[in-house]
């Protein structure tokens, strides 16, 4: 039986090559994406792949696209946003944003998938953290929070799942050449990469590798845990 994969914030970086990884090893995959509609739907072209609009942060917009992909197998919950700024110079606004999509997100996927997969007493939740979300960040104090709720969030669903036989598991990337990052100058991904023991910035497939993993029968005796793709950065 083909299984099916939902990556939230699939249209750019590491939910793009998670899409592509997920494809390449016969998955059902759909595509989640809130903006970038023109790139969604040229990945899900390109990789046979469905691609589903829905801002993560709205239940509504969540049930409504879970009934549309129908079962899902594997949930990657991957969409997030990003923000450097002094902690003081925080808004609410911003605050409750980053929470919004980065957790609220997750819960909404989480709460809209779970039906399924307690019935079928299987199931793989993948949820992307971030070192940040490990160590903290200056001026990443809101981002580096949400990314730690997730770690939190893991562990306990983890611990309530596992009589299901349903896995809940974390990555946490290092520095990844994403959108994301793609702000920052020469000088700062040189000193990261200098900091990093590999002495290179991950890629987003190297970070789809490891989720692609967590989703396999070879990760089955594997729940509640933070894995750190990270060239070794943060040990």
């Amino acid at each position: 039986m083909r299984k099916t994969v939902l990556i939230t914030g699939a249209s750019r970086g590491i939910g793009k090559a998670c899409a592509e990884l997920f494809s390449q090893k016969g998955y059902r995959v759909i595509i989640n994406y809130n903006k970038s509609e023109e790139e969604a739907l040229k990945i899900a072209s390109a990789i046979g792949a469905t691609a589903l609009k829905a801002d993560v942060s709205n239940a509504a917009e969540v049930r409504e696209m879970f009934a549309l992909a129908g079962n899902v197998d594997v949930l990657v919950n991957n969409a997030g946003i990003a923000s450097q700024k002094l902690f003081l110079d925080i808004t609410q606004q911003e605050w409750d944003r980053i929470f919004d999509i980065n957790v609220k997100g997750m819960f909404n996927c989480c709460q809209a998938a779970l039906p399924y997969m307690i019935n079928k007493k299987s199931g793989k939740i993948i949820n992307i953290s971030s070192i940040w979300g490990i160590t903290g960040a200056s001026c990443e104090v809101h981002y580096s929070a949400s990314k730690a709720a997730i770690i939190g969030f893991t562990k306990a669903l983890a611990k309530e799942l596992g009589p299901s036989g349903i896995n809940v598991n974390c990555v946490a990337p290092g520095v990844v050449d994403t959108d994301m990052n793609r702000e920052l100058d020469t000088d700062t991904i040189n000193a990261l990469k200098e900091e990093t023991p590999l002495g290179v910035i991950g890629t987003a497939y190297d970070i789809a590798k490891t989720v692609l993993f967590l989703a396999s029968s070879g990760a089955d005796f594997i729940t509640g845990q933070v894995i750190s793709p990270n060239g070794g950065i943060v040990i």
